[in-house]
């Protein structure tokens, strides 16, 4: 359907980066690996007691 070559991709981040800053791709990138990560220990079911 979409065949994104190396330049197109490039100027994709380029333009998300000018949009949102650096700092702020940082935080929603971190945002998004800890959702991952929970998700993960959900599919798991070996999920740690902390009590």
């Amino acid at each position: 359907m979409f065949h994104l070559g190396t330049t197109e991709l490039v100027i994709i981040f380029v333009i998300v980066l000018l949009l949102f800053g650096v700092g702020r791709i940082g935080k929603i990138a971190g945002e998004l690996g800890s959702g991952i990560r929970s998700f993960k220990e959900g599919l798991s079911g070996d999920k740690e007691d902390t009590r």
